[in-house]
Order: C-alpha cells, then sequence, then structure tokens
C-alpha cells in the first residue's frame, strides 16, 4: 500500500509542476509547446504534460514546487530533524538547547499544547457525562449544545480565542491549550455517555437490590464499565487535540508545527510544510498507539483482558 501511494505521489508531481518546469525549460532555451506563457496558463495540465515529454525531467527537482516529491519530503524531514541542530551547531537558541529551526522543537511546544488541551478536554467531557447521565435536565440542555459547538469551523474560531484571551492577559500555551481542549471534550463526552449508560437493567436491578446508592452506582458499575468506551474516545480526543493545537498556532506564529507550515507557505517552501505535515502525523500515530497500549495495560489490569 505505501508503494502504492508514493507510485501515485510521484506520478502526482508531474502535472502539479509542469507549468513551472516548461517556464524554466522555455528561459532555458528549450522549444516549448504551446510557446506562451499564456497559452500554456489555459491548458490542462495533462494536456501540457503530454505535448512536452521531453521536458519533464526537473518535475521532481524544482527548488520551489507546488507539488514536492516524497524524496525531497525526506529530506526535508531529515535536514530538520537530524541535520538541524540539537548542540552546538548553527540556529542555536542558546547553549545545550534545540534549534528553533528544528522540526524536534516545534514538535516538543505543540506536544506541550496537546497534552494540556487533552487534559483539559476529558476532565471536562468525563465531568458532563457523568452530569448527563444522573440528570435529565443537562441531557436535555447540554447534549444538544456541545453537539452545536462541533459544528462552527475551529480555523474560524481559533482566532477569536485567541484574541478574547489575549485581551484579558492570558497568551502563550493556555489560547492553544484551550482550542485543543475545545476539540477533544466532544468524543469524550459521547463515548462516556455511552459507556455509562451501558450497564443492564439486571445490573442496575442488582444494585438497588443492594440498596446502593447514586454514587456507589457511579463508581463501582458505571465507571468500570465505560473503560473501554472511554479508551476508545481518548483515541479520537488525542489526535484531536493535536489538531487544535497545530490549529491555534496558525494566528500566533510563535513556534509549533502549525507557525512551521505557516512560515512555509509564505516563502513558497512547499518541502518544509510537507515535512511539517509529516511530522504532525507521525505524533498523531505514536499518541494514539500509546493511548491504545495504556488501553490493554488497564484492561489487563481490570480482568478484562487475557
Amino acid at each position: 500500500m505505501v508503494l502504492v501511494v508514493l507510485g501515485v505521489w510521484y506520478l502526482a508531481v508531474i502535472p502539479m509542476n509542469v507549468q513551472d518546469v516548461l517556464t524554466r525549460a522555455e528561459r532555458a532555451g528549450a522549444t516549448v509547446s504551446p510557446e506562451t506563457a499564456v497559452e500554456r496558463r489555459d491548458m490542462g495540465s495533462w494536456a501540457l504534460v503530454a505535448q512536452n515529454t521531453g521536458l519533464l525531467g526537473e518535475s521532481w527537482s524544482l527548488d520551489r514546487p507546488r507539488l514536492p516529491a516524497p524524496h525531497q519530503v525526506a529530506a526535508e524531514l531529515y535536514r530538520s530533524t537530524f541535520d538541524e541542530e540539537i548542540n552546538g551547531r548553527r540556529g542555536i537558541v542558546k547553549s545545550g538547547s534545540l534549534s528553533n529551526r528544528s522540526l524536534i522543537y516545534h514538535g516538543g511546544i505543540t506536544l506541550s499544547a496537546t497534552f494540556l488541551g487533552f487534559v483539559i478536554g476529558t476532565a471536562l467531557g468525563i465531568a458532563l457525562a457523568v452530569g448527563i447521565v444522573h440528570s435529565r435536565v443537562m441531557d436535555m440542555s447540554i447534549m444538544p449544545w456541545a453537539i452545536v459547538s462541533q459544528t462552527i469551523p475551529i480555523v474560524a474560531l481559533a482566532p477569536m480565542i485567541i484574541v478574547v484571551l489575549y485581551s484579558i492577559g492570558i497568551q502563550g500555551l493556555i489560547p492553544k491549550a484551550v482550542i485543543s481542549a475545545y476539540l477533544s471534550f466532544f468524543p469524550v463526552v459521547v463515548g462516556m455517555v455511552k459507556g455509562l449508560r451501558s450497564p443492564d437493567a439486571m445490573q442496575l436491578d442488582l444494585m438497588r437490590t443492594y440498596n446502593a446508592g447514586a454514587f456507589t452506582v457511579l463508581t463501582k458499575l458505571r465507571l468500570p464499565a465505560s473503560v473501554p468506551y472511554l479508551f476508545t474516545s481518548l483515541k479520537i480526543a488525542i489526535a484531536a487535540s493535536l489538531v487544535g493545537a497545530i490549529v491555534g498556532e496558525l494566528p500566533v506564529q510563535k513556534g509549533g508545527l502549525g507557525a512551521r507550515m505557516l512560515a512555509g507557505s509564505y516563502y513558497g517552501q512547499t518541502s518544509q510544510v510537507w515535512a511539517a505535515l509529516l511530522m504532525a502525523a507521525g505524533l498523531a500515530a505514536i499518541l494514539v498507539w500509546l493511548t491504545g497500549w495504556l488501553e490493554r495495560r488497564t484492561l489487563r489490569a481490570m480482568g478484562g483482558q487475557p
């Protein structure tokens, strides 16, 4: 599957970059069809490829391509993580620290907001779920608003959150964490409500037979039953929290993978943008895997897994 994706990617590079390749070839004195840039602009990319098959060698090696080739992204990823510097070479913020041009440095900034937002969103989601399960008023009032809140585009909401918090003196990590929490609390609410309501009528009747109060039913029956649902929701929430942190960095531009992507788009460094995207995807995969690992350990400790 990976080879298929890479093959399609390499193939897509040709039509995406054909305009720039033909412009460079024309400046170098080669015969290009059609001859004028205006005519080429109005033609389809594949038509240009078909008419200039012998001039496409530079498609995979442009300095500022519209779509970089996989090997260009890999080279930028290596340069921005291993080659860019960690202890005393160029671009050091201060002695012994990470380079402010390193993706490791920017990834660390993004992860700090991700974890804080994830913790806030998870705590808020669990609290709301418990209230919704035990109160019909909250079920009828809070749940619809929680659903409606997720229909607001986060790219439109993030700048407003940052501006409002900045106006009251809150800046830095907290606004990004708030955006992360906004995206991560909803999956937790939905999963926990489902999990807390998962005990069947016979189990609830048994608790009533023992004259158990609402708190005892919650701690002894509902919460243990909700653990598998909770971890399923947490896998979604941690990825959503990472997305929220990246979106929150776009208006701020003071470090992080989001700021790195925005800087790359400003200066036409598409390889830098793609490298940051791959770093974000890798971090999301690791975070989801860690959540799954914690789930297995927890369920094993509870006797739910061999």
